[in-house]
């Protein structure tokens, strides 16, 4: 055996970080989340009980980070979905690839979904995996018009499609583009004779896409469009659409749209709506498309909740749910300065320093209310705050309380709005 004193110097490897660089999201990022669990705001252990969490140790709070808008993740009707589809099936997780074998389940809820919102629907088990699928496939041009598009990928856009850059490289050229530049597409637009932008429909920390202007490069200049609309389907527009297929007018292969089921939608899983796309380009979709393809769907309860929350969609309750969601939004800003404020958004994050976020965090835990501190890079740098999520089930002096709380520990009251 040769001593490794022995054998020549062996080489390093030398990162190019041309798509990503953890070195900087870990070695600043990590010193945040450390804090963070040290002072108790994040890693918390706690059993749900009608709306409160509960500790092992006996503390109490009501959660205002919270993705599930409308409460339909603890409806009645979307349980019982749930223990009727798995009563009905007789298996929890049918393993084998759809393209081989499937089950009535999935091809129930893609129709449901498809005739709810008016498109053709393919489901995944996460809009991250649906994202690592479709996006290596737009690349290529083999969904789309068979042309290889530049990849511009929006420099705000959520880790999950982010993080298809390095596969999409290996297809076609990627670019970051300046959050919601549009003369900076547009001149993409001139130069290349295909453009993908890639960009969140609602942004994770409040905003939306500027639709209507993009839909002017996708009539002028054939540009496609891949959105995540994640945070807005169910909780915007007609029988929950999202703000996306509420507002834009492209409504053909140019736009594709993909939101997950887990959040306002209440249930588990991701609905990919597209248009114009043929049986071929779903063939390819469940063929090729990453973790598409595995034996990794949907499972049968999550597919039973779904037909449950979608009969919700189609009825006057979603409606309900929906101004209960408005009306707690605008009570916030009536107690609390924020950027968002004003918006039908349901996230605000309420500005805070890098020093103070995660004392002011832990202040506002202490007084019964989790409430998300959010820093590098989970956002810009200098840009730290507080996450708060409104939902329809919250009541008034829930809200009311926690504005007062928030004051206390440094945000701006609404009056102090110019």
């Amino acid at each position: 055996m040769t001593d490794i004193a022995d054998v020549p110097a062996r080489q390093a490897i030398t990162p190019t970080h041309r798509y990503r660089n953890n070195d900087k999201a870990v070695g600043v990022g990590n010193a945040f989340w450390d804090r963070s669990e040290q002072e108790g705001v994040a890693g918390i252990v706690a059993e749900l009980d009608n709306g409160v969490l509960r500790t092992a140790e006996g503390h109490e709070f009501i959660n205002f980070t919270c993705c599930s808008y409308l409460d339909l993740d603890s409806h009645a009707e979307v349980i019982e979905g749930a223990v009727t589809a798995l009563r009905r099936f007789g298996v929890l997780d049918h393993c084998i690839p759809r393209s081989r074998v499937q089950i009535p389940a999935l091809l129930e809820l893609e129709a449901s979904l498809g005739e709810l919102w008016g498109g053709d629907v393919v489901t995944a088990i996460s809009a991250g995996v649906a994202s690592a699928g479709l996006l290596p496939l737009i690349a290529s041009g083999h969904l789309g018009n068979g042309t290889r598009p530049v990849m511009a990928f929006d420099k705000n856009c959520h880790v999950s499609m982010a993080g298809a850059k390095p596969s999409c490289a290996d297809e076609t050229e990627v670019l970051t583009a300046p959050h919601h530049d549009v003369d900076y597409l547009e001149d993409l637009c001139r130069r290349y004779e295909r453009v993908c932008y890639v960009v969140d429909g609602a942004d994770s920390l409040g905003g939306y896409a500027p639709v209507q202007e993009l839909a002017v490069l996708q009539d002028k200049y054939g540009m496609l469009v891949y959105y995540d609309d994640s945070h807005s389907v169910s909780a915007y527009g007609e029988r929950g659409m999202g703000y996306i297929r509420a507002h834009n007018p492209i409504r053909d292969e140019r736009t594709i749209t993909v939101a997950t089921l887990n959040k306002a939608f209440g249930t588990s899983g991701a609905a990919i709506v597209l248009d114009g796309y043929g049986k071929h380009a779903h063939r390819v979709i469940e063929r090729f498309a990453g973790a598409l393809c595995y034996s990794q769907p949907m499972n049968t309860a999550a597919v039973g909740a779904s037909l449950a929350s979608a009969e919700i969609h189609r009825g006057p309750e979603l409606v309900e749910l929906q101004g209960r969601l408005n009306t707690n939004i605008e009570l916030f800003d009536s107690l609390i300065a924020t950027e968002q404020a004003g918006t039908s958004y349901p996230i605000r994050v309420v500005p805070m320093t890098d020093d103070t976020v995660i004392d002011s965090g832990r202040q506002v835990y202490e007084a019964g209310f989790y409430v998300s501190p959010v820093f590098f890079p989970i956002v810009a740098r200098g840009t730290a705050g507080l996450r708060v999520m409104l939902r329809a089930g919250q009541t008034e002096a829930q809200i009311r309380r926690l504005g007062e709380v928030l004051v206390e520990v440094g945000a701006p009251a609404a009056k102090a709005l110019p």
